[in-house]
């Protein structure tokens, strides 16, 4: 999960990019980077950090130009600690092209070999994003040679992309001296949406992983990127659009509405914030028919996302609604901090429990997912050292069973609390004295409702299945096994900083 942003504009762009990452933030909180476009130069500042951190002033004037492009970055793929992997990532041939990209390919290898040994290109980073550029590089190369690039051109390279790349993504990306390309997988599995304005001097275009950024920036939405579909701004500004997939099927990411995106983003045609609340109403149900003999006294959401669920089921059974948690604003969201060491670490610098909330009460707990289980371990026990008498725990999504590779930070199995184990051993292992998971056809319901179009979801993480067709019981060893190498790297990592902090160095 990661947050992309590009904008065409009569006037400078670089505080509209700012202003935009700021309020993606939440996609990504590892790196951050803008690129602008003045005629045929790209100014490119990027670094580790949240976007607060990496752009000061005199980072700011430097990135001159009328068009950009902007990315947050939340490691799912490559080496979190290395800033060389921050986007975008800059190719100069042909033409020059700078990309960013939220998402995850699941062929990375392939393509690695490929680009080098058929297609003379060199990759230098392990980001998946970079293999990316170079796919697109190359195939602007195949479609033609001439020195004009042409629309028509533009759109078939992009079907090559199509062709080659597996997995999720959803890319903007400028062509030096030619214009603003975006693009979304055949599968539309991360978001993608594009807004408009009208100035003194024309329209303005605007394309995010979140409807949010385009209503804060004051653009006007006019839909969403459709699966295989690209969009193209040339240096007139004028829009050009193309379905460049064969068969193009749409089946979002059903846990950008569980936790990913902000509660007031509409995405695929869906209010995130009105899932949320019919979340809370199937899983009220759920327990009006199945749990109905626990005896709950008062119901506490866990800050922040899973709020209109808990308040909705709350208001559904007929149960005090009230705040237990307060949040310090200043943390970031544990479950994209890479290491769970620091997840554990956090959890308690984040959270702080109101003791007369819980005291000598039964509470229900709502949490909009458990993932790993550390958060959910953790605010358990401390809703017991508040004095709760029982501590029940409802989870808005049903239990998250398998890797997802699509650009989530849930690869390998041994992470999951819930992978081989049961709704009760799980009760167990996070304290609870009962535990009540949403239904995997509630939630798609819930999300369906709203906008009876989306028929399919990528419900991976919760089912196993995988929607590109391609992932084997091998993959996932694979990708399993090359991320306990990388958590070996940073723990050793870590160490090394402690020891060079104790001898003072």
């Amino acid at each position: 999960m990661c947050g992309i942003i590009g904008i065409v504009s009569h006037s400078p762009v670089n505080q509209l990019l700012y202003d935009g990452l700021l309020v993606l933030q939440h996609r990504g909180q590892d790196a951050a980077g803008i690129v602008t476009a003045e005629g045929n130069v790209f100014h490119m500042h990027k670094a580790n950090g949240l976007v607060r951190d990496v752009f000061r002033t005199r980072d700011m004037r430097n990135l001159l130009g009328n068009s950009g492009i902007g990315h947050v970055r939340y490691p799912t793929a490559g080496n979190a600690a290395s800033t060389a992997e921050a986007q975008p990532f800059y190719v100069n041939s042909p033409y020059g092209i700078v990309l960013a990209h939220n998402g995850n390919l699941t062929n990375t290898d392939q393509l690695k070999e490929d680009l080098f040994r058929l297609d003379l290109r060199h990759v230098n980073t392990s980001s998946d994003s970079e293999v990316l550029l170079n796919v697109l590089a190359h195939e602007l190369v195949e479609v033609g040679s001439t020195q004009q690039l042409s629309v028509d051109r533009i759109f078939k390279a992009v079907s090559g992309v199509h062709r080659r790349c597996r997995g999720a993504y959803a890319v903007v990306a400028m062509i030096a001296g030619h214009g603003l390309l975006a693009f979304r997988d055949p599968y539309g599995i991360r978001p993608l949406i594009i807004g408009s304005r009208q100035s003194a001097d024309g329209v303005e275009y605007m394309l995010a992983s979140e409807s949010v950024a385009i209503d804060s920036l004051d653009f006007k939405v006019l839909r969403d990127v459709a699966p295989g579909e690209a969009i193209y701004i040339d240096e007139t500004g004028k829009m050009h659009s193309h379905q460049c997939a064969d068969n193009p099927q749409y089946f979002p990411c059903i846990f950008e509405y569980v936790y990913l995106a902000r509660p007031d983003s509409v995405i695929d045609g869906v209010s995130v914030y009105e899932t949320r609340l019919r979340m809370g109403e199937q899983l009220a149900e759920k327990i009006r028919q199945q749990w109905a003999h626990l005896h709950i006294d008062v119901v506490i959401p866990i800050p922040d996302t899973s709020r209109p669920s808990a308040l909705q089921l709350a208001n559904a059974l007929g149960l005090s609604y009230r705040e237990g948690f307060i949040k310090n604003r200043y943390i970031g969201r544990t479950f994209i901090m890479p290491g769970q060491a620091m997840r554990k670490k956090s959890v308690r610098q984040k959270l702080n429990a109101i003791g007369m909330e819980f005291k000598d009460k039964n509470v229900l707990l709502v949490d909009d997912s458990i993932v790993r289980g550390t958060t959910s371990r953790e605010i358990v026990q401390m809703a017991r050292d508040a004095g709760a008498r029982q501590v029940f725990f409802a989870s808005a999504a049903p239990p998250v069973r398998f890797p997802n590779v699509y650009g989530i930070d849930m690869p390998t199995r041994q992470e999951l609390l819930a992978t081989g184990r049961t709704d009760e051993q799980i009760a167990r292992e996070i304290g609870a004295d009962a535990l009540v998971y949403q239904d995997i056809d509630a939630l798609i319901e819930a999300v369906r409702e709203i906008n009876p179009a989306l028929v399919h979801f990528d419900t991976s993480c919760f089912n196993g299945n995988y929607v590109t067709g391609d992932i084997t019981p091998e993959y996932l060893d694979i990708i399993e096994s090359m991320r306990c190498g990388s958590d070996i790297k940073v723990k050793s990592s870590s160490l090394q900083l402690d020891l060079n902090l104790a001898r003072g160095t």
